[in-house]
């Protein structure tokens, strides 16, 4: 089991969405957050004042899979995320050590579906 952990560009969602359930990916976690990377940010100008805004709008998405589902997710969030730009996120892969439905009791892999 792992649980996958990309960070993207808003504007990517619903194309990772899309490619995610194309390839029969549909339980995920998705989380607004703020973040910087090789982007650095941007200038701003509030009141005259001249202001640097170094964290920039990303999207979380946060996927558990059994470990036949790994390479389709990937593959789902890239083609679904890559412009070829600076910014079009990061993944992470975790090894994920337990997991537990709360509603039933069921653990490990029966848990994550």
């Amino acid at each position: 089991m792992k649980l996958i952990i990309a960070y993207i560009q808003p504007e990517s969602l619903n194309a990772v969405k899309q490619a995610l359930f194309e390839r029969e990916v549909y339980k995920m976690s998705i989380t607004n957050a703020l973040g910087c990377g090789e982007q650095k940010g941007y200038h701003e100008t509030y009141r005259g004042a001249v202001i640097e805004v170094n964290l920039l709008k990303k999207v979380r998405v946060e996927i558990a899979v059994n470990d036949n589902f790994v390479e389709k997710a990937i593959e789902g969030i890239i083609s679904g995320a890559k412009t070829g730009k600076i910014g079009d996120g990061k993944i992470f892969i975790h090894e994920l050590t337990e997991c537990i439905r709360i509603r039933t009791g069921e653990t490990g892999k029966l848990a994550i579906g």
